[in-house]
């Protein structure tokens, strides 16, 4: 699952770069997608391991999420995020540079009531 971004001036800060937290958000959104999929049902983010970012995003650059399943339980699910910032007047030349590394949430795939089922893996 793949979901974009073009940064605008709506998304930055007064340095110019992009906030962490529409990255973030983006990172969240396509997770979500992800995980909504593959579980048939509603899923919530439970936690998140780890964001870096690695390079700043600037307007006009386009932010392209990758998202997939690295694991699954009954209850529980790790979905794994890759975003990457492209200039938005270069072709694809390969001239990409990461924006941020994840190791995306675990989510809860929520019961027909809206709690969240127990999560025998979770550590929490």
């Amino acid at each position: 699952m793949s979901l974009s971004l073009l940064a605008d001036p709506t998304h930055v800060n007064l340095l110019g770069n992009v906030h962490g937290g529409v990255v973030m958000r983006l990172a969240d959104s396509t997770a979500g997608a992800v995980a909504q999929r593959h579980s048939g049902g509603p899923a919530v983010t439970a936690a998140m391991d780890e964001m870096a970012f690695l390079a700043p995003v600037h307007v006009g650059d386009i932010l392209r999420t990758h998202a997939q399943v690295n694991w699954a339980g009954r209850t529980s699910m790790e979905i794994g995020v890759r975003v990457v910032a492209e200039p938005w007047n270069v072709a694809a030349t390969g001239r990409r540079r990461s924006a941020v590394r994840t190791g995306w949430p675990r989510r809860r795939r929520s019961t027909p009531g809206g709690a969240p089922e127990p999560c025998d893996a979770c550590d929490w």
